[in-house]
């Protein structure tokens, strides 16, 4: 079944707006304009006339420069003696007035066969080529460390820009150099303090020659230094030979003072053992005395005891020898009654024995005391 497209179909169907201002038309939307305010203008206007006044009137100067500035048209026309440091200055334009920039930091000139040893931003140049003081070459590599003491002496007694280096410092570096280092033998030069020496006085006859151009010289460093092979070989060798004569003397001395250190233990034991004999014979001596003190005093105890017994025999002699001698021998014979274990005797008449009459037992005894008994 075929459908049939009536010919309004498109006249019909909706239409697309293709455009913002085709819908604004259709749909009747209000105009806006905008407008920007006076004072907007203005501060543009301000701001970008600023900017071209910064870029061709105002200089600045950074911290680590000097600036010096050159009138061209004028009644002070030249260089001006003024210094200028850091911060922004007026420079009149279209070559009325120019300002020169010169390095305030150290600078480095380094002389050297490696540029690669080299540090950052440094002019370098080919090491200085010096003759020693016994007919043979040397390279030596140098840093000279220097300053600008004087911007506007260096501006008008050499140039501005960099001629400080080319037309200064540069000229007058290898000179001086070979006036001081070349006084040096070919084996002084690997003497440290004496290379030292040389370099301060290179550095005083640069300081004469460039302070009245406004560049002091800081330091004069000699970085390293280098002979032909077959001179370098020969220095090292007879280095070697040197250093082996050292050793040798070295050695020789060493080995004396080791005699000594062994003489003064050896003598050091010795004296120990003398010592140590010296207290063992006093000790030895103390005991004996200490022995004999003993015996001594032991001898006379039992002297004293011997004589106290004997004084006691003595005694007891004396005593027998008493009165109470009888009595003692009487007591003695009584004793003999303990033996006895029965004896009869008469009780009484003349010959009767009481045990209880200690006079009557010792006349039986025929014990008579002296005086008799009572």
């Amino acid at each position: 079944m075929e459908t049939e497209t009536p010919d309004n179909l498109e006249d019909n169907a909706p239409k697309v707006i293709h455009s913002t201002t085709d819908f604004a038309k259709k749909a009747k939307l209000p105009k806006f304009k905008f407008k920007v305010p006076l004072f907007i203008k203005i501060l543009t206007v301000l701001v970008v006339l600023a900017a071209l006044a910064y870029g061709s009137l105002l200089e600045y100067i950074r911290p680590y420069e000097y600036g010096i500035k050159v009138n061209r048209i004028g009644w002070h026309r030249g260089v001006q003696k003024k210094v200028y440091e850091t911060g922004l200055y007026l420079v009149l334009p279209f070559g009325i007035q120019e300002m020169y920039k010169l390095p305030r930091a150290l600078q480095v000139l380094e002389l050297t066969t490696s540029a690669q040893t080299a540090a950052y931003d440094t002019r370098i140049e080919r090491a200085a080529h010096i003759q020693t003081s016994d007919g043979f070459f040397v390279d030596v590599d140098v840093s000279i460390i220097y300053r600008i003491s004087d911007p506007y002496k260096v501006f008008t007694d050499i140039g501005p820009g960099r001629l400080f280096e080319d037309n200064g410092i540069i000229p007058k570096t290898e000179p001086a150099l070979k006036n001081n280092l070349g006084k040096l033998t070919t084996e002084e030069f690997f003497n440290s303090p004496m290379r030292v020496e040389k370099a301060l006085a290179a550095k005083q006859e640069l300081n004469k020659e460039l302070k009245d151009k406004g560049i002091e010289v800081t330091y004069v460093l000699v970085r390293y230094f280098h002979y032909s092979d077959e001179i370098q070989k020969n220095i090292e060798e007879k280095k070697l030979k040197d250093q082996l004569v050292f050793k040798n003397q070295a050695e020789a001395r060493a080995a004396i003072e080791g005699a000594k250190l062994t003489k003064i233990e050896q003598e050091g034991k010795v004296r120990v053992e003398v010592e140590i004999e010296k207290a063992k014979a006093y000790v030895t001596r103390k005991q004996a005395e200490k022995d004999l003190y003993y015996r001594k005093k032991m001898a006379e105890a039992d002297l004293l005891v011997k004589l106290a017994e004997a004084e006691q025999t003595r005694l007891k002699n004396e005593a027998l020898q008493g009165k109470g001698a009888e009595r003692m021998v009487g007591l003695k014979m009584a004793e003999v009654y303990k033996g006895i274990d029965v004896v009869i005797l008469p009780s009484d008449g003349p010959s009767g024995v009481n045990p209880l009459d200690l006079n009557k037992a010792l006349e039986l005894f025929d014990v008579r005391s002296k005086g008799g008994a009572k």
